[in-house]
């Protein structure tokens, strides 16, 4: 054990025989005075004059409470005491006041005097001292030791510290000293010591004190050093459980966040300092409604030991008044700019929530009003995140749908620089989701057990977070619908207690809230209103191949983008035999661009309208798109000839583009022109082609028969063998589609056999 904490004390000062064996007085009247010499003063003793008290006492108590280090000065008068203004106005003294002078005994209580620790709140000590120069507080640590050594300290005393030719001021803010007995345990590691310390209210500074200098509240001063503070403050809260969050299917998205925007902060600033990086200040999160980028940013307040997060709606910000939109975005970050001037590194987190961000912060000079106001607010929020007076206690959340719209000044490192796609869940997200929202009805045992919350998280595919909400409130809607009175809208029937919810009312629900990004099954469903049937080989052929695609695009890591087109005469059944192979896929997303859905459209409304189907794609795993009769798309026309070209060059663009990473999409087009897209360069930017031959032999007319079952069996054999007699052999060339409408044609007809042999032969 180290000699200098015990028997010798500090620099040879034997603290224990001086006391036990006193000559000199116990106790004097004496009067306040100044310092003899103005140098004296920033020592931070109080001197007497020669012989008042017995030499070995060092330190002294006035009125039985301010302890002192005292030391003798030969210009000093006898019942007069020296002190500096500093010391005055921490004991309250005026000059000439009589006071009570006691020597101090600090060993008295115990021997745990010793300083382990000693916290220092500092600033300038006049204004027209003030330098934007940072301070290293290793530095001052060094030099207030070697000034300051072996005196005694008070927490909450102050004094003026000199360092560099500039002077501070100092407030003890708090301390530790070293508790010996644990020392005599056999610790002798300095390190150790330090963390051995015990609370006190004074103690004695020695060589291995720890020293730690912090910027004091209404200071300017500018701290850097290892030793500023020890260590981080919490921004974890120690009751928060994961689960408290209420969010499901983000688990990937929160830890990239809080690897991102809050690792840094849960260090010691000393190893973030050491780094020389700042934290990050602003994160985007994007995506689909209803995935819940509101709740997250929301609840991430919840689990941060931060100040209350400011939640604002873009249009919120914005007013009529002229400046008044600039100044709603100065005020949100008024209190985080307050409380930085005062603490600086040291103060709380301030969270600013920004929902709907798109609606302020779109590109500058995109809006078509002359106001500027747009323009004015995203050049405020930019130099408040990071402009000429950074702020480093600021985290700004901001969301929306439409990332594209947002200034792209905004997006890059230094103020919105994390951008976090928050997408549709997957099926293990699903399932979280599903079980946070049937928590209640579990616990409550209004839940069925035949409720299977893994199969409804399987077929709820591409269903948000707020979609699969809203499955939950239709099942409970029909739940209720069972218990009410027969005959009334408003009663409810006596066996409401016994409620439950069962799959039937899941299952009805499904259906009754359909995924936005999900499939267009009627449509589809609408294209192969009666199957396709395999008239020839060929038919199965086109559809194996069309599986073969499909496993292609969802298991080959190479092709990620497959596309093809398939083309043959109209009538041909070239789109039931695509959105067949869509359906059969069973992707998430399928959805069917369509002539029929764009009537009355412009150029720029389709194009629109084509490139939100292709990015509603990219936010599903696996996706298809149909786009069928391209040439109708493209408004082409024989007569004249004419096309849009815009549409045009937005599909080539889109067929080539590849999808976001661990995207996958199949795009399958249909035309009857295929000679006019060959002209257009249009068939190279599709991965392969498929031709779709109509119906040219009795064969194939005869297996449509049996399958529509139009004529008996001896019917259809007469039908057919008119048909050869007349030669329709020969010349047949009948697209499916055709053939079905003829059919069902005949089929009203009192002589089916006579109609439909006469309608084909007038198509041939």
């Amino acid at each position: 054990m180290d000699e200098n904490y015990t028997s010798r004390g500090v620099h040879g000062i034997r603290p224990t025989a001086p006391y036990n064996n006193r000559t000199g007085p116990e106790e004097l009247t004496m009067k306040v005075a100044m310092c003899p010499v103005d140098t004296l003063a920033l020592s931070n003793n109080v001197y007497i004059a020669p012989g008042q008290f017995n030499s070995q006492d060092h330190y002294i108590i006035l009125n039985g409470e301010f302890v002192f280090t005292m030391r003798v000065d030969n210009t000093m008068q006898k019942g007069l005491i020296g002190t500096n203004a500093m010391q005055r106005r921490w004991a309250q003294f005026s000059l000439n006041q009589e006071v009570v002078a006691t020597p101090y005994d600090p060993f008295s209580g115990g021997t745990d005097i010793y300083l382990a620790t000693l916290k220092i709140e500092t600033g300038f000590f006049r204004k027209s001292m003030q330098v934007s120069d940072d301070f290293d507080t290793e530095e001052m640590a060094k030099a207030f030791s070697l000034t300051f050594h072996n005196q005694i300290f008070t927490i909450g005393q102050p004094l003026v510290f000199e360092f560099q030719g500039i002077k501070l001021t100092c407030k003890i803010s708090d301390l530790d000293v070293v508790e010996l007995e644990t020392l005599k345990a056999g610790s002798k590691n300095e390190a150790e010591s330090h963390g051995s310390g015990r609370k006190a209210t004074r103690g004695l500074l020695m060589h291995q004190t720890l020293i730690q200098f912090t910027k004091s509240a209404d200071s300017t001063i500018r701290l850097k050093g290892a030793k500023r503070s020890s260590a981080a403050k919490p921004l974890i809260r120690a009751d928060f459980k994961f689960e408290d969050l209420g969010i499901g299917g983000l688990d990937t998205e929160f830890s990239a966040i809080f690897r991102r925007a809050f690792a840094s902060r849960i260090f010691p600033p000393s190893i973030v300092e050491k780094l020389g990086v700042q934290h990050v200040k602003g994160i985007l999160l994007y995506g689909p409604p209803g995935t819940g980028k509101t709740l997250m940013a929301r609840q991430i307040g919840k689990m941060l030991n931060a100040q209350e997060p400011k939640i604002v709606s873009g249009p919120e910000v914005l007013s009529k008044f002229v400046g008044q939109s600039e100044e709603n975005v100065r005020k949100l970050f008024a209190d985080a700019e307050t409380e930085y001037k005062s603490k600086g590194e040291d103060s709380s987190l301030h969270i600013i929530i920004f929902d709907e961000l798109d609606a302020i912060c779109k590109q500058r000079g995109s809006r078509g009003d002359s106001t500027g106001v747009g323009d004015s607010v995203v050049n405020q929020l930019l130099a408040k995140m990071d402009g000429v007076e950074q702020l480093n206690n600021i985290l700004i959340i901001g969301m929306t749908n439409r990332k594209d719209m947002i200034d792209e000044a905004l997006l890059r490192p230094g103020r919105l620089e994390v951008h976090m796609e928050v997408g549709l869940p997957d099926e293990k997200g699903r399932a979280q989701i599903l079980k946070i929202h049937t928590a209640k009805m579990r616990d409550n045992d209004i839940l069925d057990n035949d409720v299977s919350l893994e199969e409804l998280a399987d077929m709820t595919k591409n269903y948000s977070g707020a979609e699969i909400a809203g499955v939950v409130k239709a099942a409970s809607s029909y739940a209720f619908s069972r218990h009410i009175k027969v005959g009334t809208v408003a009663g409810v029937a006596p066996d409401v207690e016994t409620m439950k919810v069962n799959m039937d009312d899941f299952m009805a629900a499904l259906q009754e809230v359909p995924p936005a990004f999900g499939v267009s099954e009627t449509e589809l469903k609408q294209c192969v209103q009666n199957q396709v049937i395999p008239f020839a080989p060929h038919i199965e052929q086109i559809l194996a191949d069309g599986k073969l695609y499909v496993d292609q695009v969802r298991q080959s890591s190479r092709t990620p983008l497959v596309s093809v087109l398939l083309h043959g005469p109209a009538g041909s059944g070239k789109t039931a035999l695509a959105a067949t192979m869509a359906m059969e896929s069973e992707f998430p997303f399928i959805k069917l661009i369509s002539p029929e859905t764009m009537v009355g459209l412009n150029e720029t409304a389709k194009i629109a309208e084509i490139n939100k189907v292709f990015n509603d794609s990219y936010k599903s795993p696996m996706s298809v798109i149909v786009i069928d009769s391209i040439e109708r798309l493209l408004d082409w026309v024989p007569i004249g000839p004419r096309f849009s070209n815009a549409v045009l060059q937005a599909l080539l663009v889109l067929l080539k583009r590849k999808p976001p990473k661990d995207r996958r999409l199949l795009i399958l087009g249909t035309t009857t022109e295929r000679s006019i897209l060959e002209q257009m360069n249009m068939t190279d930017s599709f991965d392969s082609d498929i031709y779709v031959p109509t119906i040219t032999n009795l064969e194939g007319v005869d297996i449509v028969l049996q399958q529509l079952e139009l004529f008996t069996n001896q019917e259809r054999e007469r039908t057919l063998s008119i048909l050869a007699d007349s030669g329709a052999d020969k010349r047949l060339a009948i697209g499916i589609k055709k053939l079905l409408m003829v059919i069902e044609m005949a089929r009203q007809d009192a002589d089916k056999i006579e109609k439909f042999v006469n309608t084909i032969l007038a198509l041939t």
